[in-house]
């Protein structure tokens, strides 16, 4: 069997330029990084808002699990097979990280015949726009460092300094370090400490911008420390917020690339869903509305995380209405829930299966309660039964929601058809009443109690007393009124990674509290989740190369 890899470079690609005159773009409107990768022009994003947006599709999936979901590859699947269709269809999609590629998760274009190409290059360097985050979000660092050096006239506590360094790759060496040691020249000795790139405000801002002025004035926001009598201090008292836009300028531009059959796919940005919000970003989603009848998108990780995020804070702040959710599960997912060991996954468990299905009706449940309508696909994998395809297809009737069976994987947009016309169907026949599941004017505390029972199933919430004061202090800052951006486990509904299925009688236990004025969320943080991953035994970095003459094994 072929590798995602191999399939991918057994795939002649369209020169780019082609792939953009697909939704009316001109050699003009973009600027070219090689044949088959371009960024939009600011002059076409600029005149692409008077055009009619198409409608908005969310890919999300149940909690994600060592079986796999594959939602990004049914969000690639679902775009071919709407082009099949005769439909004119745009795929938007988040950058991959560096550190996954070489460590365990793997990257993001999917997998099969249904990918975004080049994916060499995507999971790799790909535009530099990871790489312009890293730079802005450290040159931030650099100047704070700098104005403690000399002289430190802001008043700034080194004890109380929010903003961390950042890498994109995992590095759990870098959690905590140690800074300015030497001479005093050298700088102020404090604790500091990295966090991945994907983690940081910078990334966050950047997805949630509409424009270059809109994005100084979010980096501006940002509150990098407090002072020795507890002021805050933003980003634009250090005088460096023009370099960092600098910095940022073309990173801010979505980026143009194709599926392997040669449909348009819009990917830009790259926030964690479980530590960040989780889309791709604003501007790439609303250009692909603008260019596209029908637009599929995708939030990380699980609907209790990404598809929440994006409908409570993305959707809220960037004034988006999404038409529908397709809800992505596998049935050796669900059984994996219904506490099957991996290696058992592949033999026929009816019993396990309906255990572990209420995973999936938590979601479908959680969905609706944003007035969407709600698809369900079946990844098939060539273990599962057509019992066992049936009793998942009952259950989904039952909860009043239509159940495909999706083979992107291994026929590209054909293995699609049926999903794309369950879409379709839905889209004519179920009216989408969107609307985010909290109001802006709940404190802090009510929206996350409202999280905490109506979409992870818990009985409460309980705060350390660190979580307490720091929410306190944000509301008396004024940002008591933002959406809530909770950070915790992708694996559980809870908080604890090892409660599977749809647990009950838990509390959500907030240890961390913070606002991310610039980005426009308080983010709590909710159990124990890092922001700077580690490898594993036997990272992926072990088994990938590079030929003489260029050609790239072992990515996936």
């Amino acid at each position: 069997m072929l590798t995602d890899i191999e399939i991918a470079q057994s795939v002649k690609l369209k020169d780019i330029r082609e792939v953009a005159e697909r939704i009316g773009v001109g050699e003009d409107d973009i600027e070219l990084y090689g044949k088959n990768m371009a960024k939009f022009s600011d002059e076409y994003i600029l005149s692409a808002g008077d055009k009619e947006n198409g409608k908005l599709i969310l890919v999300t999936a149940i909690n994600p699990t060592p079986a796999g979901e594959g939602k990004t590859t049914v969000t690639i699947g679902l775009g071919d097979a709407l082009s099949k269709l005769g439909k004119k269809a745009v795929i938007a999609l988040r950058e991959p990280s560096l550190g996954p590629c070489f460590g365990i998760k793997g990257g993001a274009a999917g997998g099969g015949y249904s990918q975004v190409a080049p994916m060499d290059k995507l999971n790799l360097h790909f535009t530099g726009d990871f790489h312009a985050i890293t730079s802005a979000n450290n040159l931030l660092c650099a100047v704070l460092d700098n104005h403690l050096l000399q002289g430190n006239s802001l008043g700034i506590d080194p004890n109380r300094i929010i903003i961390k360094r950042c890498l994109d790759m995992n590095d759990r060496a870098l959690r905590n370090v140690v800074i300015g040691m030497g001479k005093r020249m050298d700088g102020v000795v404090r604790e500091d400490h990295f966090v991945i790139t994907v983690a940081t405000e910078v990334m966050a801002i950047l997805c949630l911008s509409n424009d270059l002025a809109d994005l100084k004035k979010r980096l501006g926001e940002m509150i990098v420390a407090y002072t020795y009598d507890n002021k805050p201090v933003k980003a634009e008292s250090l005088g460096c917020v023009g370099a960092m836009t600098v910095l940022l300028k073309d990173a801010i531009r979505p980026n143009l690339i194709q599926t392997l059959e040669g449909n348009p796919a819009i990917v830009h940005g790259g926030p964690f869903a479980n530590i960040a919000h989780g889309c791709n970003s604003v501007r790439a989603t609303k250009l692909a509305l603008k260019s596209a009848d029908y637009v599929v998108t995708e939030a990380g990780f699980g609907a209790d995380l990404g598809a929440e995020k994006f409908l409570d804070i993305k959707c809220r702040l960037a004034g988006l209405k999404p038409d529908m959710t397709v809800l992505v599960a596998t049935v050796r997912a669900l059984k994996y829930n219904g506490m099957v060991a991996k290696e058992d996954l592949g033999k026929e468990n009816l019993d396990a299966l309906s255990k572990g299905i209420v995973n999936l009706g938590k979601h479908i449940e959680n969905l609706k309660k944003f007035g969407l309508p709600v698809v369900v696909t079946l990844n098939r994998f060539v273990s599962d039964t057509d019992a066992e395809i049936e009793f998942v297809r009952k259950y989904c009737a039952d909860m009043g929601c239509k159940l495909t069976v999706s083979e992107v994987w291994a026929k590209g947009g054909e293995g699609g058809i049926s999903l794309a016309n369950a879409v379709l169907e839905t889209l004519e026949t179920e009216k989408s009443n969107y609307a985010p599941i909290y109001d802006d004017s709940l404190s802090i505390k009510e929206k996350m109690n409202v999280l905490a029972k109506e979409i992870y199933g818990a009985d409460g919430v309980e705060y350390s007393k660190e979580a307490e004061n720091a929410i306190k202090k944000i509301e008396e800052m004024g940002y008591g009124t933002l959406p809530v951006c909770v950070a915790k486990t992708q694996y559980s509904l809870s908080d604890d990674p090892t409660l599977l299925g749809r647990p009950s009688g838990f509390k959500m236990n907030i240890r961390e509290a913070y606002v991310s004025a610039g980005a426009g969320f308080v983010v709590l943080i909710s159990g124990s989740i890092m922001t700077m991953p580690g490898l594993p035994k036997s990272p992926a970095a072990e088994r990938i190369d590079v030929t003489d003459d260029g050609v790239i094994s072992g990515l996936f």
